[in-house]
């Protein structure tokens, strides 16, 4: 895949239902999730940089560009793509990939997809999505592409009181794009001691 763009990935919860602290420094199989994370997006993308807030020293090893909300108040994830949308403005990059740090069975051809998907878009701009066994369709609003020329906008409607991506994606007709469900739900994330567990358990699986 030529043209990767850069992406994000979205560490900068504050993981109430885990005890608090960063749940992507977590491990799975002897590594954090974030590092199955990593592994999983470097061949996909351009460069990469880490949203997190409060102390960041813990991430500082992974050699990555670090940034952290540029508004105040934990505004949520909505807030993380747009500190990595201003991050890739100063790349001169179009668009912007984002990921959730505690997902770490995203799929391969994530950034393929969605480029794929938008190539024909002014402003690129979709979120992934599989169906559950019913049918019924499940957003995943953490992983998407994202126009850097909307930025301003973003910022905008965060200051307005918007916390709701799907929303915000909606607004300004924003595709979906759809990932097979396999065994399991590739966008699976970590939220409590058994999704931990869980974790573990799909890992193995997928060895």
């Amino acid at each position: 895949m030529t043209n990767r763009p850069p992406s994000v990935i979205l560490a900068g919860g504050l993981a109430r239902r885990m005890g608090g602290g960063h749940k992507s420094l977590l491990k799975i199989d002897g590594l954090s999730m974030l590092d199955h994370v990593i592994q999983r997006l470097q061949p996909q993308t351009s460069k990469i940089v880490l949203n997190v807030n409060g102390d960041n020293s813990q991430f500082l090893g992974y050699g990555l560009p670090i940034v952290s909300d540029t508004l105040p108040g934990f505004l949520g994830p909505l807030a993380g793509i747009l500190s990595g949308l201003r991050w890739a403005q100063n790349l001169n990059a179009d668009c912007l990939i984002s990921v959730a740090a505690d997902t770490p069975f995203f799929p391969e051809d994530l950034v393929e997809k969605l480029i794929h998907t938008t190539a024909d878009m002014k402003h690129p701009l979709a979120l992934a999505f599989t169906r559950d066994e019913k049918g019924k369709v499940l957003r995943h609003p953490t992983f998407g592409i994202w126009p850097v020329s909307l930025a301003d906008n973003l910022e905008d409607a965060l200051l307005d009181g918007l916390r709701k991506i799907v929303f915000w994606v909606d607004q300004h007709g924003g595709r979906c794009v759809e990932f097979d469900q396999g065994l399991f739900d590739p966008f699976f994330n970590v939220n409590s001691p058994d999704d931990l567990l869980r974790a573990e358990r799909l890992l193995g699986t997928k060895k």
